[in-house]
C-alpha cells in the first residue's frame, strides 16, 4: 500500500510540476496557488519541525600532513526523523578535497566522509557546517498508563544485541543488578520501571557531580563507565551508559544514543541519550541526565545510534583525556591530526536549532518526498560528475535550498514544489 500511494504521488506531482510550468508566473495575485494545487494530498494535520544542526569542527596538525580523511556521524533516517541536506558554509579555511555521505558499518547510522587536503605543522583549520532534519513532532499522548516488561522470549531478534553486558555498560555487574532489582521492586510495568531509571540516574551521587564540575580543572574527570558512574560519579555519557546498564539489567534492551539537543542555549561537545525498547512503540529517548522521559523527537538532532560494537571501543573526551569510555561521533585517519576542543566556547562546538514549526495537512507528504530527495542527494553527493549531470546536480540542490528556506517561512505548499523541482533534476542525471 505505501508503495503504491508513494508511486501515485510522484505522479501525481509530475502532473502538478507540468501544471505550474504552464501557469503564467506574474503578481503574487494572479499566480496560482501551490496550496489549491496540491490540495488532493492534503491528509490529516501534522506538526512538523524543522531542525539545524552546526558543526564547528577544528583540527590541529602536529606536523606537515598530506590529504587524510575526517569520518563524522551524521543523522539516520530514524523513528520521526528524517535526514534533508548537508550544507557547507563560506568560512570554512579547511581545504576540503571531497565530502560525502556513506552508510555506516552497523545498520541505521551513516557518516560524512570528508578528504582534507594537506596542512602544514601547527596549522588549524576549520570545518564549518550544518546538517537538516525535519521532524515529526510526537508527545507520546497514545502511551497507556502501564506495559508489561516483555519476556526475552517475547522481544525481536534484532533487539536483543542490546541485552549484552559490554566494556562500558556493565549489565551483568552484581552492583548494576542489585541496583536495577531495587529499582523495577514489585513492579512488572515498563513505563514506571523507565521513570525510576531516569530519576535515580539523574540523581545519583548528585553532590559528587556537582563538586566534580566545578573543580573539573583541579580534580579532572574519571571513566565514564556505567560501574565507575554508580560506585562514583558520571557525566551525560556515564549517566548514559548506566541508565543502559540498568535497563539490561532488568531484561530490557537499552542503547546509547548521540545527539544534539535544540532546548538548551549553550553549545556542547556532544550529548548523550538513552534510549529503551518498548513493545508497540519501539524504541522511547530517554535523557537520563535531566532525568526525562520520553524525550519528543523534536527536541533534538540523533546524530548516531551505538551498538555494543560501540561500546567495545570507546575513546577518551577531547577537553578532558582523563575522562575515558566515551563513544565515538569522528574519526581521522592520520595520528598527526587531532581535534581541537577548549570549552564549548572557543574551538570545536556543536548545537542545534529549531528553525521552525508548522502544523500542516500536507505533512505525510511533506516527509515521503524528503525521504525520496534525499536518498538521490545523497547518491550524487561527492560523485565525479560533468556537463549536464553536473548541471543537474547544481540545480538539484539549489532547489533543496530554497525549499529549506520556504519551510523556515511556514510554506509547506512551496516547500513541496521546491522538493519535487529537485527529484525532477535528480532524475535526469544519467550515470
Amino acid at each position: 500500500m505505501k508503495i503504491i500511494y508513494i508511486k501515485n504521488m510522484s505522479l501525481s506531482l509530475i502532473i502538478l510540476f507540468l501544471v505550474l510550468a504552464v501557469s503564467p508566473m506574474v503578481s503574487s495575485s494572479e499566480k496560482l496557488s501551490v496550496e489549491n494545487i496540491l490540495i488532493d494530498y492534503a491528509g490529516e494535520e501534522k506538526d512538523l519541525v524543522l531542525l539545524r544542526a552546526e558543526h564547528y569542527l577544528f583540527v590541529d596538525a602536529t606536523e606537515d600532513v598530506s590529504s587524510f580523511h575526517i569520518r563524522y556521524a551524521f543523522p539516520p533516517e530514524y523513528g520521526y526523523q528524517t535526514p534533508m541536506f548537508l550544507e557547507m558554509l563560506d568560512d570554512t579555511t579547511a581545504y576540503i578535497i571531497n565530502y560525502k555521505i556513506e552508510d555506516d558499518t552497523n545498520e541505521l547510522n551513516k557518516i560524512v566522509n570528508f578528504t582534507i587536503g594537506s596542512i602544514v605543522e601547527n596549522k588549524s583549520v576549520l570545518l564549518h557546517f550544518n546538517y537538516y532534519v525535519i521532524t515529526e513532532k510526537y508527545g507520546y499522548e497514545d502511551l497507556p498508563d502501564n506495559i508489561t516488561i516483555p519476556e526475552e522470549n517475547e522481544l525481536p531478534e534484532e533487539t536483543k544485541k542490546w541485552l549484552s553486558s559490554t566494556e562500558v555498560v556493565q549489565a551483568n555487574k552484581t552492583l548494576i543488578k542489585l541496583r536495577a532489582r531495587q529499582l523495577r521492586g514489585f513492579s512488572n510495568d515498563l513505563l514506571r520501571l523507565a521513570y525510576r531509571t531516569a530519576k535515580f540516574t539523574r540523581l545519583h551521587r548528585y553532590p559528587l557531580f556537582l563538586l566534580q564540575f566545578y573543580l573539573q580543572k583541579f580534580i579532572g574527570y574519571r571513566s565514564q563507565d556505567a560501574l565507575t558512574t554508580l560506585l562514583i560519579n558520571g557525566e551525560c555519557p556515564g549517566r548514559s551508559n548506566l541508565g543502559c546498564a540498568l535497563f539490561r539489567a532488568n531484561g530490557v534492551p537499552a542503547r546509547v544514543v548521540l545527539a544534539m539537543p535544540s532546548r538548551q542555549e549553550f553549545w556542547y561537545e556532544m550529548h548523550y541519550m538513552t534510549e529503551y525498547y518498548c513493545p508497540g512503540y519501539e524504541w522511547i529517548l530517554t535523557d537520563v541526565h535531566p532525568g526525562v522521559t520520553p524525550v519528543g523527537p523534536e527536541e533534538q538532532v540523533v546524530l548516531r545510534i551505538c551498538y555494543p560494537e560501540d561500546e567495545n571501543n570507546t575513546g577518551v573526551d577531547f577537553m578532558y583525556p582523563k575522562m575515558k569510555g566515551l563513544e565515538q561521533w569522528l574519526w581521522i585517519d592520520n595520528e598527526n591530526v587531532h581535534p581541537y576542543y577548549v570549552d564549548c566556547k572557543e574551538g570545536s562546538k556543536i548545537k542545534s536549532f529549531a528553525e521552525s514549526e508548522i502544523t500542516t495537512s500536507y505533512g505525510d507528504s511533506a516527509v515521503l518526498l524528503t525521504k525520496t530527495v534525499f536518498s538521490k542527494y545523497e547518491c550524487y553527493l561527492g560523485m565525479a560528475l560533468y556537463g549536464e549531470n553536473l548541471e543537474h546536480f547544481k540545480n538539484a540542490v539549489y532547489h533543496q535550498k530554497e525549499a529549506i528556506s520556504l519551510l523556515k517561512a511556514n510554506q509547506p505548499g512551496y516547500y513541496l514544489y521546491e522538493m519535487l523541482l529537485a527529484d525532477i533534476e535528480y532524475d535526469q542525471i544519467n550515470i
